[in-house]
């Protein structure tokens, strides 16, 4: 069986020892041997990263781990590159979160202005990893879940040659979630959205569609622990004729939302910091070789089993279905070709094909999608070229901005706040 080396970017994240875990759990189908952890903060790479060895040898992997903060050093004759990178930190998390809010605007790590800033902040790094694997390792696969997901996949199959998904935890929970309740375990499901704005639009067992069931139900999915939810009304789900994923409620319930982060003592970001600080603490115990119980406070529940499940669905050519970010080559008849979407795709070693929806008729996603979509493409526009403009038509069309003076003012302050990270803006 081939050797197998993968680099993981970012891996100072205190999520990484999920990554590790599902290594862990597929060595008899995944023949790693070599795992570089790359990380740009020494303390985090090397607190989590011996943790991480200590996982690898308490399984007696016959798998070489280096630390290293040099990124071509990770990146060198890798087979897969994953990347989980947070330019900033959680500090600039925390602006995103915090500025927003004095100008009337939710503040939020993916949505709203505040995700905006996140791409603004993390394309341009992702722009250099992708060169730098186009360099050291040409035939590497990139699986990025560095968030947006879906707009650094927009941005990277547009402006780059590397091969790449785009990978988000939200499906394969809210998969598992309707299973669980409908008790069907084995029912397929047709997920269609943008990364973090997302539906299920179909639920199938034994021949039949039980997607009426569920929204007679009133039925939602699990939220994602990072989002405070109050979930979707029966009546609401029966407008929309789907279920949507948790992240629809910053766009259906803008108003509440906004109010409860305003009242709220601290931001998502900050009590991030804490429990990140609680995590590296006990990762410091040399005794410590397994994932502690305190990571499932953070938003990455199944992180493991959504990512390394898709590197041995590529590397082993499975042929399995995936829900992933990837370019919409026609799967979505409402959406252009070159469109970053979230869809199911089969999954094998030369990539992903997305499966095709044909006739969706759903005229409130298919709309929404279109708007938000517009919104996305101005952002990479923007992300890439430094154009201001096109960051104020991208935030124009943002359903949780709108306002030209407020997205103005705000634009202005959240770029002061993070010029350190803005290399496009000069």
């Amino acid at each position: 069986m081939s050797k197998l080396k993968i680099a993981i970017v970012g891996s100072g994240s205190t999520y990484t020892p999920e990554l590790i875990e599902g290594i862990i759990k597929r060595k008899g189908v995944l023949p790693v041997s070599e795992l570089v952890l790359m990380d740009i903060d020494e303390r985090k790479l090397n607190v989590v990263g011996s943790l991480c060895r200590r996982m690898i040898e308490a399984e007696n992997l016959s798998c070489r781990v280096t630390l290293t903060q040099d990124l071509d050093e990770a990146l060198r004759d890798a087979d897969f590159v994953l990347a989980q990178i947070r330019v900033g930190k959680l500090s600039a998390r925390v602006l995103d979160e915090k500025i927003p809010l004095k100008y009337g605007l939710i503040g939020q790590e993916t949505c709203g202005i505040g995700g905006f800033f996140k791409a603004m902040r993390t394309i341009p790094v992702m722009l250099q990893i992708a060169e730098r694997m186009q360099e050291l390792c040409p035939n590497a696969w990139l699986i990025n879940f560095s968030n947006p997901a879906g707009i650094i996949t927009e941005a990277l199959l547009k402006h780059t040659g590397v091969k790449m998904l785009g990978l988000c935890n939200v499906p394969y929970n809210m998969y598992k979630s309707i299973r669980e309740t409908l008790a069907l375990p084995d029912a397929k499901m047709t997920y269609v959205g943008l990364n973090h704005l997302s539906w299920i639009t179909a639920i199938e067992h034994d021949g039949k569609d039980y997607l009426k069931t569920a929204l007679e139900l009133g039925l939602n999915s699990e939220a994602m622990k990072n989002i405070p939810s109050s979930g979707f009304s029966r009546e609401l789900v029966n407008m929309v004729g789907a279920i949507p994923s948790s992240y629809l409620e910053y766009y259906y319930f803008k108003d509440k939302k906004l109010k409860l982060l305003m009242e709220s003592e601290q931001t998502r970001g900050e009590k991030c910091i804490g429990i990140e600080a609680d995590l590296l603490r006990i990762y410091e115990d040399a005794e410590l070789h397994v994932k502690p119980e305190l990571l499932s406070s953070r938003g990455g529940a199944n992180y493991s089993e959504v990512a390394i499940s898709l590197v041995d669905a590529i590397w082993n050519d499975k042929r399995e279905v995936h829900v992933v970010n990837l370019l919409n080559r026609g799967a979505l008849e409402f959406m252009e070709d070159d469109d970053a979407v979230e869809v199911s795709a089969v999954i094998g070693k030369d990539g992903a094909v997305p499966v095709a929806v044909p006739g969706f008729a759903n005229r409130h996603i298919i709309d929404y999608m279109r708007m938000v979509k517009a919104y996305e493409r101005e952002t990479v526009a923007a992300a890439v070229s430094g154009s201001e403009d096109a960051a104020m038509r991208a935030l124009l069309m943002n359903p949780l901005v709108g306002d030209y003076n407020t997205a103005l003012s705000c634009f202005g302050e959240l770029k002061e706040a993070h010029k350190a990270y803005l290399p496009q803006f000069g």
